[in-house]
């Protein structure tokens, strides 16, 4: 058998000359076909000649040249569309050197049901229906659901105190649909004037609908043509003598004036984001001040993961680039730090937009106080970050050295198991790392086939689900043909880089296990079994008083107890990762037992299969509202004969 040799190093100056003067993107690839870093340029040969002819480098920059096995390229059109393909790549790839902006939440908005333009005719005699009285909600998600979306708002509590306000304007509903079937009466909401009741019919469709029209015009900035509307209504309503009605409006054209007094923010622009970074300590933030129709939405901060050539102006081009791919583009965007490539980088986003993009480093007047406003809040975020970064740090490091271990540990995993009385069994895994919780990675395990209420058969089941994957990963790299296994697949032009390994691949430095010396043990045989034996196995078993400070650490492998106390700060660690672990396992617990309890209510009446069981709860809202409705109500269910429904109307009804 031949003898292997490591394959020869990468020629980057030969792969230079092979290179064209077009725009587009750049991929560099390790050794193991891994994604080291993804860049553009207006000139491919001459950006990516810069990394093999400069003299000197940067000592990170000449650590990643070090380690490129191949280059890949993508000729594009334009500039523009190299830097939006270069953002699209590191938000899905996250590649190890480049600046990725780590925003896992999607971000909410004030959804609108219904046709918000024209009133549904309602039928003389017959209930109110939801869909002629569209309602205002909190959405976060797809917005796929009709009607209208307003937003995105930074935060949820933005959302929630416009919805307030609007509701005190406007008085649209809120509830939903299967609570409007059900009502009978007026409920509070009505009675603290913030709903005109209309599931009780106490306004009709065509006043509800203008109420509707004035709060989306409203939420899209035309308060000015609203009270208009408004002031020509109260005047319409004098001239006929309908002076309660007239005094109404007043009262509306006088608070709508008050909201716009209070919320206008003078010498912002209709749409405008605010954007500073500030770089310290390794760590980056960008704080970001959210305008839109002239009124501020609040600010929201943001650390992405800093990588190579990383300067305050490298990290806003970047965010600006990967935070707009994905979200409305206000027209003018105020930045602390003018990104190298701005002309082209508001080009891309106008064409992505489908609109005008101003990208403005140097402002005046109350655009300048704006843009100093955000520096403070970035420098102030920063310094926060930073301090609770030392204390994390600081607490890791008091782990290692509570429990011997030989290196700070990179990566915590801790197990949780919960249920009520053996039912609905749910395990939950956590990670924690130095940045602290790495929620992405946290899994859910559904415990089935073992004896109610067994803790230690769920235990093992989840820990061998968790790592049964990793054990094999494990052997396969391990393996002597491993060597000999096919190369990886090229990656044609315009095709994106091969995805990372699954999360749970990966091995944790430490184990943690909500539990005593029972749920331990089934830790260790399950990972016996399992060939990985080297990983370290802490239980964490509750005092008799079962205070926070009072736990037991069980050390797996050698079976030695240690009390750190409250005052350590490894114990406080310890305690954030198994609360965590613990919420995380009854959140999982409580859905799936509510879900159960549904199905399985429905699932004991002759006649309702999968398809009649799904469209009964999705038209009353849920269990509740469906155990509420009359046989009448039940028979506008698609599906739904009389028979049926007074089988389903006795069995909540008896």
């Amino acid at each position: 058998m031949a003898e292997a040799h490591p394959p020869a190093p990468f020629d980057g100056k030969a792969f230079v000359k092979t290179l064209s003067g077009a725009p587009g993107v750049y991929r560099m690839f390790g050794a193991g076909d891994e994604l080291l870093y993804v860049g553009k340029a207006g000139n491919l040969k001459k950006r990516v000649g810069s990394y093999f002819l400069k003299p000197r480098l940067e000592p990170r920059i000449a650590a990643m040249i070090a380690q490129i096995a191949r280059i890949e390229t993508t000729i594009t059109r334009t500039e523009g569309e190299a830097l939006l393909l270069e953002a699209q790549l590191i938000k899905s790839l996250k590649p190890r050197y480049n600046i990725v902006l780590r925003d896992d939440k999607s971000y909410p908005y004030i959804h609108l049901t219904g046709d918000v333009d024209t009133p549904a005719a309602q039928v003389d005699g017959a209930p109110p229906r939801p869909a002629d009285y569209p309602r205002l909600a909190f959405h976060r998600g797809t917005r796929s659901g009709g009607g209208r979306y307003f937003g995105p708002f930074p935060s949820a509590g933005a959302v929630r105190e416009t919805l307030d306000l609007i509701q005190k304007l406007f008085r649209i509903r809120n509830c939903e649909d299967g609570y409007f079937r059900n009502r009978t009466r007026p409920c509070l909401q009505h009675q603290i004037g913030r709903c005109t009741a209309p599931c009780v019919g106490l306004v009709s469709p065509a006043d509800y609908a203008s109420d509707v029209r004035h709060a989306a015009m409203f939420l899209d900035g035309r308060a000015g043509k609203v009270m208009d509307e408004l002031v020509a209504s109260m005047e319409r309503a004098s001239a006929a003598l309908a002076f309660e009605r007239a005094a109404q409006i007043r009262d509306r054209i006088a608070a709508v004036k008050r909201v716009q007094a209070h919320h206008y923010v003078q010498g912002a622009s209709a749409d405008m984001d605010v954007i500073a970074c500030a770089i310290r300590g390794g760590l980056a933030c960008v704080s970001v001040l959210f305008f839109r129709n002239g009124i501020s939405l609040g600010s929201r901060d943001f650390f992405p993961r800093l990588a190579v050539e990383a300067d305050e102006a490298t990290v806003t081009g970047s965010f600006v680039a990967q935070y707009y791919l994905e979200r409305p583009v206000p027209a003018e965007i105020i930045v602390s730090h003018a990104p190298a490539d701005a002309d082209a980088l508001a080009g891309a986003l106008a064409e992505h937009a489908g609109h005008g993009v101003a990208i403005k480093p140097n402002v005046r007047g109350d655009r300048a106080r704006f843009r100093d406003l955000a520096c403070r809040n970035a420098e102030a975020a920063l310094t926060s970050r930073l301090a609770s970064r030392q204390t994390l740090l600081a607490r890791f490091e008091s782990l290692r050295e509570l429990l011997g271990l030989d290196e700070t540990p990179q990566r915590i995993e801790c197990f949780d198991i919960s249920h009520t009385m053996g039912e609905a069994t749910v395990a939950s895994c956590v990670v924690f790392g130095p940045e602290g919780p790495e929620k992405s990675q946290y899994r859910r395990f559904n415990i089935a086939g073992i004896t109610p209420g067994d803790d230690y058969a769920a235990m093992r089941q989840a820990l061998q689900r968790r790592f049964r994957r990793a054990s094999v990963a494990a052997s396969t790299a391990l393996a002597p043909e491993a060597a000999d296994a096919e190369p990886a697949r090229q990656v044609t032009e315009g095709e994106s880089a091969p995805a990372k390994p699954p999360l749970m691949t990966r091995l944790p430095d430490l184990l943690l296990i909500d539990g005593g010396k029972g749920q331990v043990q089934q830790a260790i045989d399950a990972l016996n079994e399992l060939g990985l034996e080297g990983i370290p196995i802490v239980g964490v078993a509750k005092g008799e008083a079962r205070r926070a400070g009072d736990e037991t650490l069980i050390l797996g492998r050698s079976g030695r107890t240690l009390w750190p106390g409250p005052e350590s700060a490894a114990s406080h660690l310890i305690q954030a990762v198994r609360d965590e672990a613990h919420r995380f396992a009854i959140t999982g617990h409580r859905g799936r037992r509510e879900k159960a309890r549904e199905v399985s209510t429905l699932e004991e009446i002759a006649g309702i299969g999968a398809r009649r069981r799904s469209a009964l709860l999705r038209h009353f809202g849920g269990l509740g509202g469906l155990s509420k409705a009359g046989i009448e109500e039940l028979m506008h269910v698609k599906g739904i004969s009389r028979e049926l429904a007074e089988r389903i109307y006795a069995t909540f009804h008896g």
